[in-house]
């Protein structure tokens, strides 16, 4: 495995969920994108900011903007009008990449965010399904995960609110001709589905974590490399000075990332 060097090795483990984060944008283009979670929010104002700069944010209401302010801050410059009915025509039309949070996720991609238990009588109510099933068959879409556990990381989730692989397949051309899971972070590794049967796949380690930890934090069998798993990419020096003093001076991606 790459070891992380003394230049960065003082990055925290948020910071590298930051970064992995970041690079579920990479290479999108002029697209809307749409981050739901704190570290999400974070990651989609530094994908702007270096390597993504075509990428369109908006305030979390009805406007796009043109700056970068930090999270929690207002915008000081207005690019363009979203409201709600323009932003539905968006994700129809699949000009979009959400990073949506899971309460539970399976092997193939399948996001559970409505209720935990049997669906007719559920022990936990959640958010319901919301806007996850039309986000999965008509934008990109990767997930962020900040407590990896057997609970979240399932053999098969208790209903289906974002669509997987398999699910996508069973229901027919109509369902995979856009369906497109990108990646899966969590606060251990970085993960996708570029296997043959669309299984997650490992991809790569957050320093400090552990093989081994993974699998025991994985509800399920998760596919592997045959090569050694590298470690998160690190995140450059610009990089961290971004997410410390210009995105995120509140430190509010402390309080979504546990320190190890």
């Amino acid at each position: 495995m790459t070891r992380p060097t003394p230049a960065t090795a003082t990055a925290t483990r948020a910071e590298y969920c930051v970064t992995a984060c970041a690079e579920a944008w990479r290479g999108d283009g002029e697209i809307l994108a749409s981050p739901m979670g704190t570290v999400p929010s974070i990651a989609a104002r530094l994908a702007k900011l270096t390597f993504s700069p075509e990428l369109l944010l908006t305030d979390g209401e009805a406007l796009l903007i043109g700056d970068v302010p930090a999270v929690g801050a207002a915008s000081a410059v207005t690019e363009g009008w979203l409201p709600y009915r323009k932003h539905l025509t968006m994700v129809m039309g699949g000009k979009r990449h959400v990073m949506m949070g899971a309460s539970q996720i399976d092997r193939f991609g399948n996001q559970n965010i409505s209720c935990i238990g049997d669906w007719s009588r559920p022990r936990r109510q959640l958010l319901g399904v919301r806007g996850a099933p039309v986000n999965t068959l008509n934008n990109p879409v990767s997930y962020w995960v900040p407590r990896h556990s057997p609970r979240v990381f399932v053999e098969k989730v208790d209903m289906i609110s974002g669509v997987g692989y398999d699910s996508a397949a069973a229901a027919g051309p109509s369902a995979t001709r856009f369906h497109d899971l990108r990646r899966v972070v969590s606060d251990l590794g970085v993960f996708d589905f570029k296997t043959p049967d669309h299984a997650m796949r490992l991809v790569s380690l957050h320093p400090g974590v552990t093989l081994d930890h993974i699998r025991e934090a994985t509800g399920f069998p998760l596919s592997v490399p045959d090569t050694d798993v590298p470690y998160t990419r690190e995140p450059t020096a610009e990089e961290l000075r971004l997410i410390r003093d210009v995105i995120d001076p509140q430190g509010l991606r402390d309080r979504e990332v546990r320190r190890p």
